[in-house]
C-alpha cells in the first residue's frame, strides 16, 4: 500500500454485498475499512432475506401441521395447531441478531475497520464520514459504493409503520392484521401473503399490472396463482391502483383504474403493507464532487467491470456494486459484483454473468428461476433469428414428491431449438430454491439440452424433474 493512503480499499455501505467485498479484499491483501451508517448487515440481514424466512418456516410448519387431510393421506394424526405470535417474531429476531453478529465478528477477526458514521465521496480516492465524534475524512486507493435500496413508498401512500407498512416493518411481526391487503404481487408481496394466510389473516391482494405475477414466467405464474392464491384466502384486485392509502382504523385505500386513474373502489382493511418494490439508496453520497449523476430512478452508473461512470467515462477508483447499481436487486448478486470489484481493483478482469443469477420466492411450495421468461426468449430468438422451445415436466410424476405427498408442481426449461443452448429455467414446487441452482450452473456454462440430459441424478430425488425435462427436450423420453 501507498504510504500516501490511509486504506487501499474504503467500502461504503456494511450489506452484504460490502460485508463479502471486505471479506475478499483481506484475502487478496488489502488492508480495509468499511462505512456503516445504520445496522451492520444492511436490508438483508435486518429487513430482508434473513428474518423474512425465518417467519416464512414458521409459518410453513403453521399450515403444514393445520393440513389435516394431507397428513391423513400420510397416516399422521396432529391435535389442534396453536401457534405464538410473539414467539415466532422473537424466533426472526434472534436469527437476525445472530446473524448479524457473525458478520460483525468475521470483520474484526480480519482486522477490518468498522466506522460507522454517514460516508460521501469528498473527491477521486477520498471519503468524509460524518460520525457521532464528528466528521472525519479518510483517504483511499479505491473506494467501493454499495449503500443498497430501500422499499419504494409511491405517491398517495402515507406510511404510519403501524397500520400501513413496508417490508421492513412487517419482518418485525408486531400484529396479525384480521384483513391486511397487501399492495403488489411480486416475490415480496408474495411471500408475505403466504405467511399472513396461514396464520390466518384474510388478504386482498392488489396489482396495478392487469395480471398478478408480472415479472414471472407466464406458466409459473397460472400454476403459482392456482396453488398459493386461488385455495387460500386470498381475494385478488387486479388492474387497479392503490391511489391514495391512509392509515388508520381502519385503513383506507382509494383504489383506481390504473389506465385510465378514475377511482373505481374505496376500500377499508384493518392494515396495508406497501410491496411495490426498491429503489436505490444513493441520496446524499457527494457523487457530484466526481461529477457522477444518477439515472433518473436513482441508480448509479456503472460499466461492466462495476467502475462507476462519470458522462460515460469510468471514475478513476470509484466502484459500484449490489442494490443500488440497478443490475439485480438480489443479496447474492452484490456478494459476486463486490468479489468482482475487488478482483478489478487487483487487476485481474473479472465481470458478473447476470443472465446466470438465480432468484427465488420462498413461498409454499418455492419457486425458483434464472436466465429468461419463454416471452422473453421469443423475443431475442425473433431478433437474432433463431428458434425457441420449451419443455415442462411436472412434480406429479416425480417418485420423491408423490412419497412426500407434494405433487404440485412445474419445471420448465427454455432453451435454443438448433444449438440446445439452455436460455431460462423456472421451477414451482417443493425446494424450487434449491433445485435452481444446477440450472444455474448449466447457464452459467451455456450448457445444452444435449449433454445435460445424460448428467445422472439421484434417484428419487426432486432433482429428477429437471433430468426428466433435459431428456424431454432431446426426445429421449
Amino acid at each position: 500500500m501507498s504510504q500516501s493512503f490511509d486504506y487501499d480499499l474504503v467500502i461504503v455501505g456494511a450489506g452484504v454485498g460490502g460485508h463479502g467485498a471486505a471479506l475478499h479484499a483481506v484475502s487478496c491483501g488489502l488492508k480495509t475499512a468499511i462505512v456503516e451508517a445504520a445496522d451492520m448487515g444492511g436490508t438483508c440481514v435486518n429487513r430482508g432475506c434473513i428474518p423474512s424466512k425465518a417467519l416464512l418456516a414458521a409459518s410453513g410448519k403453521v399450515r403444514e401441521l393445520r393440513n389435516v387431510e394431507h397428513l391423513k393421506a400420510l397416516g399422521v394424526q396432529v391435535g389442534n395447531v396453536e401457534f405464538d405470535r410473539q414467539a415466532i417474531a422473537d424466533h426472526a429476531n434472534s436469527i437476525v441478531t445472530k446473524q448479524r453478529e457473525a458478520l460483525v465478528s468475521s470483520l474484526k477477526r480480519l482486522n477490518v475497520d468498522v466506522i460507522h458514521g454517514w460516508a460521501r465521496v469528498a473527491g477521486v480516492q477520498k471519503v468524509t464520514v460524518a460520525t457521532a465524534e464528528g466528521e472525519k475524512t479518510i483517504t483511499a486507493k479505491d473506494v467501493i459504493l454499495a449503500p443498497g435500496s430501500v422499499p419504494f413508498v409511491p405517491p398517495g401512500v402515507e406510511i404510519d409503520h403501524k397500520t400501513v407498512f413496508t417490508s421492513d416493518d412487517a419482518v418485525r411481526l408486531e400484529s396479525l392484521p384480521p384483513w391486511i391487503a397487501i399492495v403488489g404481487s411480486g416475490y415480496i408481496g408474495l411471500e408475505f401473503a403466504d405467511v399472513y394466510s396461514a396464520l390466518g389473516c384474510e388478504i386482498t391482494l392488489i396489482e396495478a399490472l392487469d395480471q398478478l405475477m408480472p415479472g414471472f414466467d407466464p406458466d409459473i405464474a397460472k400454476l403459482a396463482q392456482r396453488v398459493l392464491i386461488t385455495p387460500r384466502d386470498i381475494e385478488t384486485k387486479v388492474g387497479v391502483l392503490a391511489k391514495k392509502v391512509t392509515p388508520g382504523s381502519p385503513v383506507v385505500i382509494e383504489l383506481a383504474d390504473a389506465k385510465t386513474k378514475e377511482t373505481v373502489e374505496v376500500l377499508e382493511v384493518d392494515a396495508c403493507l406497501i410491496a411495490t418494490g426498491r429503489i436505490p439508496f444513493t441520496k446524499d453520497l457527494g457523487l457530484d464532487s466526481v461529477g457522477v449523476e444518477t439515472d433518473r430512478r436513482g441508480f448509479i452508473p456503472i460499466n461492466d467491470h462495476l467502475a462507476v461512470l462519470a458522462g460515460g467515462e469510468p471514475v478513476p477508483h470509484l466502484w459500484a456494486i449490489g442494490d443500488a447499481t440497478g443490475k439485480m436487486m438480489l443479496a447474492h448478486t452484490a456478494s459476486a459484483q463486490g468479489i468482482a470489484a475487488v478482483e478489478n481493483i487487483c487487476g485481474r478482469t473479472q465481470t458478473v454473468d447476470y443472465h446466470s443469477i438465480p432468484a427465488a420466492a420462498f413461498t409454499h411450495p418455492e419457486i425458483g428461476f434464472v436466465g429468461m421468461t419463454e416471452p422473453a426468449a421469443q423475443e431475442k430468438g425473433k431478433a437474432e433469428g433463431f428458434e425457441v422451445a420449451a419443455v415442462r415436466t411436472y412434480f406429479k410424476g416425480n417418485a420423491k414428491a408423490i412419497a412426500e405427498g407434494e405433487t404440485e408442481g412445474i419445471a420448465k426449461v427454455i432453451y435454443r431449438k438448433d444449438t440446445g443452448e439452455v436460455l431460462g429455467v423456472h421451477i414451482f414446487g417443493l425446494h424450487a430454491s434449491d433445485l435452481i441452482s444446477e440450472a444455474a450452473s448449466a447457464i452459467a456454462n451455456r450448457q445444452s439440452v444435449h449433454s445435460l440430459a445424460f448428467l445422472v441424478h439421484t434417484h428419487p430425488t426432486l432433482s429428477e424433474v429437471l433430468d426428466e425435462a433435459y431428456k424431454r427436450a432431446i426426445g429421449a423420453h
